[in-house]
Order: C-alpha cells, then sequence, then structure tokens
C-alpha cells in the first residue's frame, strides 16, 4: 500500500539459475601471413638481440633479458594471448601493459588508424632470444596459423621508457624501481639487482622491499647521473622518483567553528559492537573526547607523536563515528567503534616514510579481520595510466578476498591542472576493489563537487573514479567536528579526508541495520546504487553524491521496488539473474536501474588487464522475443553497453568491459517487458600470474524498478513470495521515517 514503509528486499540470488549460452565468433582473419609477419619482425628482432648483446653482463640476471612483444591491435583479446608460442621458444611472459600503435595493416577497410593494443613483457636467455632471432631468417620455419601472424612488433625496451618523472629540476636522490618478479628465479633477479646496483654507484633498499603480484617494488638511493647505468639493468621495468606521503593538505587544516554552539556528545556505546572499524592516520588524543568509541593504537615502528598528524586524526574518526555536525541538531550515536592506528609521526620528511607507512598497514591487516578501514593518506601522486603503485597494488591483493570495505579519500588536488593530469585522483584510490570518495560542497538537494576534490578518469580497468561523493566541506560551508579536548570548541575543515570517513559511516549504518547479511561487496554496490549525479559529468562526481540518511538505502520510494542479489560465480560459468517483474504490470514506463559489483583478483605486472575477472550481463527483456526462429534463448537488448556486438577495444575503452563495477538505469515500455533477466558470464583472463587457476567470484547485484503503479512493491513480494524476503532490522538504526 502507498505510505507503507517498503524495506529493502533480499535473497534475489535464490532467483538465480545456470544456464548455457553458445561461445562467441571465431576468430577475425589476421592482417598478416605468416611468411608476411617473418619478413616484417626479422629485422626488429635482429636490433633487439643487438641491443640485449651490448648489455653488461651483470645487468642480466643468469644471462636473462625482458624483451617487449607488441599484438595487433585487433588482436588483444585473452583468446589470442600468444603463451604457447611464448613457452615453446623458451621464453616466458612476465607481464604487460597498455600501449597505442598505428599497425602497418589491418583487416577492416581504410587505412589503420592508431589504436589501443597491448604490450607484453618476455623474459628469457639471451640465447634464446638469439634462437628466435634465427628462426625468423628461415622461410617458411613458422605455419600458416602461427601466432606471430598478430604480432605487431617487437623491441628491447630503452632505458629512456623505463624512466619516469626524471625531470631537469630532480631535486630527490631516492627514487622507486619496479622489477619484473617472475615466479621462477626471482631471489636470483634481487641479489643481481643489489650488486649490480652496487656497481653503479646506487644503493637498493632491499630491506624495504614489497614484492606484490609479479612485481617487485623497492627504494633505490641514486644520484641524477646513476640512472642511465642503472636502468639498463634488464628486469628493471621502470624507475621515478619516490613520491612523498600525502597527509594534511592545506584546506584541511582545522580552525575553531565560530558561533557553533558545542553540541553533548552521546553517553550511549557504539550501536553495534560487534562491527570492526580500523582508520589509518596520524592518532588520536591520548585524552580526547573520542576515547569511548575510539581506541588509539601504535602501529609497530612508528615513531613519536605529531600535533599535527593527531589533529588529522581526531577530525578523521570524528567524521567516521559522527559525520558532520549540524548546528543545532544532537551528535548521533556511533554505529560502531573505531581502532584508530597511528601510521605516521614526526619523521615526515624521511623518504622512506611512504614505504614504512603501506608496511605498517600491511602488517595490521595480516593479522587483524576489519569489516570497514578508512585511508585519508597515500602518495601524493596522481595515478598514472601505465603502471600500478606499490601501495594500489598492496590494497587490491588485500581487497579482493572480499571481507573488507575500504574507504579513501580521492585526494585535494582538483584544483591543480587537467590538462597535465596532476588534478586525477591520488594514489591509492585508484584501488578497483575499494570505494574512492570525492568531496561535494554541500549536503544540501543543490550541490557540485568541491573545487579541491580530484576528479577522474582513473585507470581502465577502473574507469569510474572517485566512485562517489559525499559532503566534505567548502570554505563558505566547512565540515564540522566534534571538540579536540573536553570543553573545547567545535572545529571545521575541508577535504576529501574527511568525506571518505563520512561515507565509511553510513556503511556501517546499514551493515548494523542489517547485520552480517550485508557483505561488504553488498554494500559497496548499494552505495552506487543510490548515489544521485544529475548534471554533474562523471569525471566530475563518479556515479554520483550519496544520500546522508541511512533510511535512503533501507526504505524503497514510492512506487519503486529495490532488491539485493548476493552469491558467487564460477569461471566462465553464465548465471540468470531474473529481474523480479510481476507480469500484472499495467502500462507506462518501467524504470530499472542495475548495479553490479564483483571483488576482482588483481595482477599488478599488467596495469592494462589489471582485473582478473569481471561479469559480462547480457540483458533479454521479453521471454517471447527471439530474434531468430531457432534461437533457444530470447533476443538481447543493449543495457550496460552501447551494442551486443562490439570488439575488444571497444568493449575495453567504451563500455568498460572488465570494470569491476557496472551501473546503468534504462526506461522501458512496460509492453516491451516479460520476465526479464540478465544473462551472467563470468569472465576471466588468461594472463594471470602462473599456477594461479581462476577462481569464483562473489558478486553483488543490486535492483531498482521503478513505475507508476503505487503497488509494484507489494505486487513483487506476492509474486515472488517464499524466494524474496524482506530485510528485518537486525538492530534499530534511528532513520527518519514520514509514514
Amino acid at each position: 500500500m502507498a505510505g507503507e514503509r517498503n524495506f529493502l528486499l533480499g535473497h534475489g540470488e535464490r532467483l538465480v539459475t545456470p544456464v548455457s549460452l553458445p561461445a562467441g565468433g571465431g576468430a577475425p582473419e589476421a592482417p598478416y601471413s605468416a611468411e608476411e609477419a617473418r619478413i616484417r619482425l626479422r629485422p626488429q628482432f635482429d636490433a633487439a638481440v643487438r641491443s640485449f648483446a651490448q648489455l653488461p653482463e651483470s645487468a642480466c640476471p643468469n644471462d636473462r633479458a625482458v624483451g617487449v612483444l607488441t599484438l595487433h591491435p585487433q588482436f588483444i583479446a585473452k583468446s589470442y594471448h600468444p603463451g604457447n608460442f611464448i613457452r615453446d621458444a623458451g621464453l616466458s611472459y612476465v607481464g604487460s601493459r597498455g600501449a597505442r600503435v598505428t599497425p602497418s595493416k589491418w583487416t577492416r577497410k581504410g587505412n589503420p588508424v592508431p589504436m589501443e593494443t597491448s604490450e607484453l613483457f618476455v623474459a628469457g636467455s639471451r640465447e634464446k632470444f638469439s634462437e628466435l632471432h634465427q628462426r625468423m631468417g628461415v622461410q617458411g620455419v613458422f605455419g600458416e596459423n602461427s601466432p606471430i601472424r598478430i604480432m605487431e612488433a617487437f623491441r628491447a625496451p630503452g632505458v629512456q621508457e623505463k624512466q619516469r618523472g626524471i625531470s631537469g629540476d630532480l631535486s630527490s636522490s631516492i627514487f622507486e624501481v619496479a622489477l619484473h618478479w617472475p615466479n621462477s628465479g626471482s631471489d636470483s633477479i634481487l641479489r643481481s639487482f643489489a650488486r649490480y646496483a652496487r656497481s653503479c654507484g646506487a644503493r637498493a633498499e632491499v630491506d624495504r622491499s614489497i614484492p606484490v603480484s609479479g612485481i617487485m617494488f623497492m627504494p633505490v638511493v641514486a644520484n641524477r647521473d646513476e640512472l642511465g647505468e642503472l636502468s639498463k639493468f634488464s628486469f628493471l621495468r621502470v624507475l621515478r622518483p619516490m613520491p612523498t606521503l600525502r597527509t594534511m593538505h592545506p584546506i584541511e587544516r582545522s580552525v575553531i567553528a565560530p558561533g557553533f554552539a558545542v553540541p553533548s556528545l552521546p553517553n550511549k556505546a557504539a550501536l553495534d559492537p560487534s562491527i570492526r572499524t580500523a582508520i589509518f592516520d596520524g592518532g588520536l588524543p591520548p585524552e580526547g573526547p573520542l576515547k569511548a568509541w575510539a581506541d588509539g593504537l601504535d602501529a609497530d615502528g612508528v615513531g613519536p607523536i605529531v600535533e599535527k598528524y593527531l589533529d588529522h586524526g581526531h577530525m578523521v574518526t570524528s567524521a567516521a563515528l559522527f559525520g558532520p555536525l549540524k548546528s543545532g541538531q544532537s551528535v548521533p550515536q556511533p554505529y560502531a567503534s573505531v581502532d584508530h592506528y597511528r601510521v605516521l609521526d614526526e619523521n615526515s620528511d624521511d623518504p622512506y616514510l611512504l614505504y614504512d607507512a603501506l608496511e605498517r598497514i600491511r602488517s595490521v591487516l595480516e593479522e587483524e579481520a576489519y569489516d570497514f578501514v578508512n585511508l585519508s593518506l597515500g602518495p601524493s601522486l596522481p595515478i598514472e595510466d601505465d603502471e600500478v603503485h606499490p601501495w594500489t597494488a598492496v590494497l587490491d591483493e588485500y581487497l579482493s578476498r572480499g571481507k573488507t570495505l575500504l574507504t579513501v579519500a580521492a585526494g585535494n588536488n582538483g584544483d591543480q591542472d587537467r590538462e597535465s593530469g596532476n588534478a586525477r585522483v591520488q594514489v591509492p584510490s585508484d584501488c578497483v576493489n575499494a570505494i574512492a570518495v570525492g568531496a561535494a560542497d554541500s549536503d544540501r538537494l543543490y550541490w557540485e563537487r568541491a573545487d579541491y576534490s580530484a576528479i577522474g578518469p582513473g585507470r581502465s580497468p577502473g574507469l569510474v573514479k572517485p566512485d562517489v561523493l559525499t559532503f566534505g566541506g567548502a570554505a563558505y560551508n566547512p565540515f564540522h567536528f566534534v571538540p579536540r579536548f573536553p570543553g573545547g570548541d567545535v572545529l571545521s575543515a575541508c577535504g576529501t579526508s574527511f568525506a571518505a570517513p563520512a561515507v565509511l559511516r553510513i556503511a556501517a549504518g546499514i551493515r548494523a541495520h542489517f547485520g552480517g547479511h550485508m557483505k561488504a561487496l553488498a554494500l559497496k554496490a548499494l552505495l552506487v546504487h543510490c548515489a544521485q549525479r544529475d548534471e554533474s559529468s562523471i569525471e566530475e562526481a563518479g556515479w554520483g553524491r550519496i544520500p546522508d540518511e541511512i533510511e535512503d538505502f533501507v526504505v524503497c520510494k514510492p512506487n519503486s521496488v529495490r532488491v539485493l542479489y548476493q552469491g558467487d560465480i564460477e569461471p566462465s560459468q553464465v548465471l540468470r539473474m531474473p529481474i523480479p517483474l510481476p507480469e500484472d504490470i499495467g502500462k507506462g514506463d518501467i524504470k530499472i536501474s542495475a548495479t553490479y559489483c564483483i571483488n576482482s583478483p588483481t595482477d599488478s605486472r599488467t596495469p592494462n588487464a589489471y582485473t582478473g575477472s569481471a561479469i559480462h550481463p547480457l540483458f533479454r527483456p521479453h521471454a517471447e522475443k527471439m530474434s531468430k526462429e531457432e534461437s533457444v534463448h530470447p533476443a538481447t537488448t543493449a543495457f550496460f553497453q552501447n551494442s551486443d556486438y562490439m570488439s575488444e577495444s571497444e568493449l575495453r575503452h567504451g563500455a568498460h568491459k572488465w570494470e569491476t563495477v557496472k551501473h546503468k538505469s534504462k526506461t522501458f515500455r512496460a509492453s516491451s517487458l516479460l520476465r526479464p533477466v540478465f544473462d551472467v558470464r563470468h569472465l576471466s583472463r588468461i594472463d594471470q600470474l602462473a599456477d594461479n587457476a581462476s577462481e569464483k567470484v562473489e558478486y553483488a547485484l543490486v535492483v531498482t524498478i521503478s513505475s507508476k503503479d503505487p503497488d509494484i512493491y507489494n505486487k513483487v513480494v506476492r509474486a515472488f513470495g517464499g524466494r524474496l524476503e524482506i530485510l528485518q532490522p537486525q538492530i534499530e538504526v534511528p532513520i527518519s521515517l514520514q509514514p
């Protein structure tokens, strides 16, 4: 009935069944014949082998080198990966990255144009590269189906292409390197690099090295004139200046809020003591007013306290507990208590702080199981498209387990130069398994992105960053916090540092409301699903600004019904996920909004193929309308993509095939819908780490159906009773419902 409190429906996974769908079409015609490709590639291999031979012996561990094999842009799908060819040549695949090339020839009409492709890093002994080069000189040695037909180029990587951000005004002598880190022979690579660095006059900080999914990250001390020789090391992938740790942007500095009455804090414990939340920041004042709900802990190895960092840590924790304080309103009861780990100390100028802080965070996460984690710090570094930073790689690997929801401040650099990329979201808010949070300038009906809030796009995959916005304060409308000391004044500041924990608080409130039934991935899907972007661009606001009241997530709006699905899907499996639309819905328009989320394994070796899993939904709107008479399944129509059949390049860069979040709303005539479904296929990449078998992944789907029918909610409940259930509150979270 209209006016009833219609709570979120759950257990949509009970509607789900596996189905069998035919595989895709055959491979397109290769652009080159085997003989044509051999003739093209021979001089390229000749130049590469000469370059390998000129490398110092000490730069080639066990006499091995790394080459770059460029695939033809029409053949970058996983099914064309030349893994067997690479292995048969005695080489090994150690990573990839994206590139843009103009192929010499293609199978389309017209002249070739620049296209996105993949560059594969292949490693092997210099002798094996020479043997392959010799084969390139023999006519007819490759069969007509040889993978060399889809190879566009081969080269030895140059010194300059390994170096990033090495400008003339370089002041630091501390650099960060990433080494290719294959499963076999990795220890000898590390020892060889340490020796080679010493021979160049540099020093590799091996004790601070961080291995993540096929890459070894490490600080190196070197002078500018030593970088050229250092970059000759064959397994060195990238060398760049060591970024500093962003801790406090000037816009975040706290000031006393004049005229804001000091509110009374609640005298109740956290609403749900079972929820475990961690914040990594600058620490908490020992006798501050938050100690009733927050424990201040020192991470192992952290040094002496810094007052300004305590300020920041206090405000971040206040935001996580209470959200932004509002004048004249009581301070709300916290949904969950907080463990605040101090990871910053007086050594703010220590060039190794970035690595030390990450290691402190990593150690805690490996030892403790947290439901929610917030990071309002990280490298002072806008994301790069072609390389993954260790902060991102470490956190994404941890989050892929699907047990924790991480909110990350997007950064306060949004007012910097856009053309150069300096305004883009900062590391590690490019984590595909986290929620990157930007700041809105208002919590009222009309809002914009706060001008300081970092913008997108993120990397692809992970293109939509920040994921969401929430109020983070503005100069004319700051974010307010409880006093730092009992009897003190209310503080105010602005920044994404406070928007991120405010989102975490909302997620904890939803979790407290529904209990353990609501998994971390479902919370992420629900946050994205309920975000409203209005007129803001996706680069500015991600999926949009989230509501600041719990009721907007747990209660369906009038004339609508919202359903949650949670489950897992096996590799290559296809699941049919019905949209619970009753058949007796009348005329008019039906709006369907759908949000899919998965937790994906990640591979830092392959920034352009960073996510190891994806789900590919096909929408079938009408159960009795077939594309052909002999069709077994109903016809599909576009929902998350522009058409049903797109090239791999278009899917990657247009419909975002490998994204971990898919969100869309579309309106249909009621007459065009009959038992609509999504058929969802689990995609997994062939080029993941060796010996890592593809595993099932968890998914969460949120669907909202809206119509002019005021009884649609009850119709869905009646039609799908026994399977869908009204999710009952486990704990009564105060929400302002208007019956």
